[in-house]
């Protein structure tokens, strides 16, 4: 499974970046699955200069653009054009010879007129005439440079509506380069032929010819553009930069530069740099959609509300910001505000599968499943063509279109009487944890829905009880101090009463448990086991958002627990900075230096102090590479360190950690990854030492309702951070582990008697402080110095039953809809 990376996770859109407005005879657009916006670089040729000003100069030594007066395949009479505008097209014709605009003149001035009456017919977009009229000039000089010049741009120009026309295009453009190969025009007209032909490295090669040709504000930009689609956005960024600086007016270079910072996760100078660009257009709707991205990447909710706002009162119907507001709107836990979005979205743009299936995501969400499932089928039906990529709408549909018919059917089923891990088919939940085409051999389809299960319906919190109202205060408080304060992580209104429920209902159910009272759980009534505990949290998890798949990996089938599954955490691919993880780059290189000293220590003794001097020159990742191929032969392209963790339960004893793995052949072309494997031998150790701690817990927890001493609740707490430990190092579900396990952290220590005061601190995440400390014990301190424990309140055992209250998922549905905001008191 891949974690995706903020910035490129978070949750946007694969698009279509198209070429920066070239000024030429031509304008293409290249496919790219970069995840940001899906025409973020799609600027056409010169015919919208007065929306471009800043452009006029560059365009000034262009192939003349012109209105053409009709339209090919118009009205009737519009097709003898040629002959009508005789007049005019020789008026222009001068007009191209006395700005002295035509390439590769010669001494002849008749065959000059003749030459500047192709390229006009051009800049009227009738390229039919233009290369007829090219082609009888080459008859009578085969070698005329200009006319194969103006014959390979109409094909070109051709090549827009039918990609034959690029194979003429670049026959013609490579015999004026044989013949005059220092035009640095021609290098540009050819590069702009092979981009969109995916041939990119050779459009590069073009484009640098060409710099060093003759360098401009337009080819830096040019090949910026290139770059930023290759990934390489330190030289994209370094090329926007030349083009700035010959040229400083260009609010659209800026707004490229800064998504070269955007990409890599540097967000504060993407923030800044979408900012210049604002001061030098002002209504750049662009900028301020990029802007408001760039304030959700880091999580500050108000100021993307702000910038997304803006770019929409400039254009009410600008798509990109609807999709990506609403997008945000959904992550925010706004499901309503966030269909609103949607549906304005497709009011504008009916096949947008992206904010079809949020539509369908968020109506299932609230419990409205006619609707979205009728959304969701929309999705379905857009099949891909063949040989086309299918978007991650279409992959992921059909899995969420299953999961909400298994939903609605249980919507008035108690969630005590059902396991959503043994009812849903293996291969579906395997398949769909790993984000896999749904092609499932045999599959039988979910019921679909039944008429006498109605929706979920809104409810008022007024209808609740006081009591109750005081539970989903409380939640809403306990779940803001599980918030991440770290760039990447969205505060999540919903994500926060969920889990916040889910701690007072651990916590609840913890204290019957050490009160010898048994609980009700996938029909049985029995004594809580390790798995029931997280399973509280993990049901409001699964329902907080139904389109991640929160899922018990050792509940998978057999063959493919066998085959082990990989929690992967790309840190560093290539120039993208994984932002959420940056905090713990440094400690991670820390573990490295470390254990490449242990290894040499035991098999390189000689060559260990070699070894230590050049490890303390490397103060950043990106230098281990280099470092480690100069003193290990057997370093080609990469390494791998694997973390060990110890085990309470047999001292001495270790288990399998994670492993890092490092790989490239250069700086900039380097991953950086972090992964976790769930085999069935692992997953067996680290339950074993789970099972261990839980059994000694819940002795320890009886003992706790009978005493008064403090240092048994300490005992208590430290071995909840400890069992918590194991079970964040085994990474044991799909999705969740870590807001999961925390969740449980604080209901059991609230079962305890301790109530958790303080917040995560910043830049921490609960999972990779687990992952990232080398003993139970230090967890443990670590996780208590944050969490400030006080003596609990006697008014939270008062607090109603959370199972009893919210039994079903319908109750489950309708209190995590309740709006509560001008009702329960802010709590800093």
């Amino acid at each position: 499974m891949q974690r995706n990376m903020a910035p490129g996770s978070r949750a946007v859109v694969a698009g279509v970046l198209a070429l920066l407005c070239l000024c030429r005879a031509t304008s293409s657009s290249e496919a790219s699955s970069l995840t940001l916006f899906d025409s973020e670089l799609s600027r056409p040729g010169c015919g919208s200069l007065s929306d471009w000003d800043e452009y006029a100069a560059d365009c000034e030594s262009s192939v003349l653009q012109l209105e053409p007066d009709c339209e090919e395949g118009g009205d009737p009479s519009c097709e003898s054009t040629f002959a009508l505008n005789a007049e005019k097209i020789l008026n222009q014709a001068k007009l191209f010879i006395e700005q002295k605009k035509i390439p590769f003149p010669v001494d002849n001035q008749n065959i000059n007129e003749e030459l500047a009456i192709g390229y006009v017919l051009i800049g009227n977009g009738l390229y039919d005439e233009a290369v007829k009229h090219f082609s009888l000039l080459l008859q009578g000089d085969p070698e005329l440079v200009s006319a194969i010049y103006g014959r390979g741009i109409a094909y070109g120009k051709k090549s827009l509506q039918d990609i034959k026309n690029a194979d003429l295009a670049l026959y013609e453009l490579n015999r004026v380069i044989t013949l005059e190969p220092n035009w640095p025009e021609v290098y540009e007209q050819r590069a702009e032929i092979l981009s969109p032909l995916g041939r990119i490295s050779e459009a590069l090669a073009d484009l640098s010819r060409a710099v060093q040709l003759q360098p401009s504000a337009r080819l830096y930009r040019h090949r910026g553009t290139l770059l930023f689609i290759s990934e390489d956005y330190v030289a994209a960024m370094e090329d926007f930069q030349q083009s700035l600086e010959l040229k400083k007016n260009q609010p659209i270079a800026m707004l490229y530069k800064g998504l070269t910072f955007f990409h890599r996760g540097l967000l504060k100078e993407a923030i800044e740099t979408f900012r210049e660009a604002l001061k030098l257009k002002s209504d750049f709707i662009d900028a301020y959609k990029s802007l408001g991205q760039a304030y959700r990447e880091l999580g500050d909710f108000e100021s993307a509300m702000e910038s997304f706002q803006k770019a929409l009162l400039l254009d009410q119907n600008h798509i990109q910001s609807l999709q990506l507001r609403g997008m945000m709107l959904y992550h925010h836990g706004s499901l309503q505000e966030a269909i609103g979005n949607f549906k304005r979205c497709l009011q504008l743009e009916p096949y947008n599968e992206v904010c079809q299936y949020m539509k369908g995501l968020s109506h299932v969400a609230m419990g409205q499943f006619y609707e979205g499932i009728k959304a969701q089928t929309k999705v379905m039906l857009n099949a891909p063509l063949l040989g086309q990529k299918a978007s991650s709408e279409y992959l992921k549909v059909k899995y969420l279109r299953e999961y909400s018919r298994y939903l609605h059917s249980h919507l008035d089923v108690p969630v005590a009487e059902y396991n959503v891990d043994q009812d849903l088919p293996g291969n579906f939940k395997n398949h769909w944890a790993k984000n896999l085409p749904f092609l499932i051999e045999d599959y039988e389809e979910q019921p679909g829905l039944q008429p006498h299960i109605k929706d979920v319906l809104p409810q008022n919190f007024d209808s609740y009880s006081s009591e109750v109202q005081k539970l989903i205060c409380t939640a809403d408080h306990l779940g803001a101090l599980m918030q991440y304060d770290t760039p990447g992580f969205l505060p999540n209104a919903r994500i926060h009463r969920a889990m916040g429920l889910a701690t007072v209902e651990v916590m609840q159910a913890m204290h019957r448990t050490w009160s010898n009272s048994k609980v009700r759980v996938n029909g049985k009534t029995r004594q809580m086991q390790w798995r029931d505990m997280f399973d509280i949290a993990v049901k409001w998890r699964r329902i907080a958002d139904p389109d991640q798949p929160v899922l018990w990996l050792d509940q998978m089938p057999a063959r493919s627990l066998s085959r082990g599954f990989n929690n992967h955490i790309n840190l560093i691919r290539g120039q993208i900075i994984n932002i959420r993880y940056l905090a713990y780059f440094d400690s991670i290189l820390d573990f490295i230096k470390d254990r490449i000293l242990v290894y040499h220590g035991a098999y390189n003794p000689r060559g260990l102090l070699e070894v230590r001097q050049a490890l303390e020159n490397v103060n950043k990742v990106e230098d281990l590479l280099p470092i480690m191929k100069q003193v290990n032969s057997k370093t080609r392209d990469g390494f791998t360190v694997n973390s060990k963790v110890p085990s309470m339960k047999d001292p001495g004893k270790e288990y399998d950690g994670f492993t890092i793995t490092i790989t490239g052949d250069r700086v900039g072309n380097m991953l950086f990854s972090v992964e976790t494997q769930t085999t069935e031998e692992r997953t067996q150790q680290y339950q074993s030492e789970v099972e261990s701690i839980y059994k000694d817990l819940t002795a320890k927890g009886k003992a706790l309702m009978l005493s008064t001493e403090l240092g048994d609740a300490d005992a208590v707490c430290n071995l909840i951070l400890s069992l918590v430990y194991y079970f964040c190092n085994l990474m044991p579900l799909s999705r969740g582990s870590s807001v999961v396990a925390y969740a449980v952290v604080m209901g059991a220590v609230m079962a305890s008697g301790k109530e958790v005061m303080g917040r995560i601190p910043k830049g921490k995440l609960v999972d990779f402080e687990a992952m990232t400390t080398p003993s139970p014990d230090g967890f443990s301190k670590m996780a208590k110095s944050w969490m400030n424990l006080k003596s609990l309140p006697s008014w939270y055992q008062s607090l109603p039953s959370v199972a009893e209250a919210f039994p079903s998922t319908r109750t489950m549905i309708e209190v995590l809809n309740t709006d509560s905001s001008s009702h329960c008191p802010k709590k800093s």
